[in-house]
């Protein structure tokens, strides 16, 4: 299910980095010092790869 607007704006950090799914390998990031950074998770060749795509 893709994450709003709404929710994005309102997660918090917690004590570990913990990540909110997006759909189809798009993740939020949430850091415990409160940046969030949008990843992509995707494999090749057999092995599992993560692209930072920004803030």
């Amino acid at each position: 299910m893709a994450l709003t607007e709404m929710q994005r704006r309102h997660l918090q950090p917690a004590q570990k980095a913990c990540r909110c799914s997006d759909g189809r390998g798009l993740h939020l990031e949430i850091h415990p010092a409160g940046s969030k950074l949008w990843r992509f998770t995707y494999r090749f060749d057999g092995k599992q790869k993560r692209l930072a795509l920004g803030r």
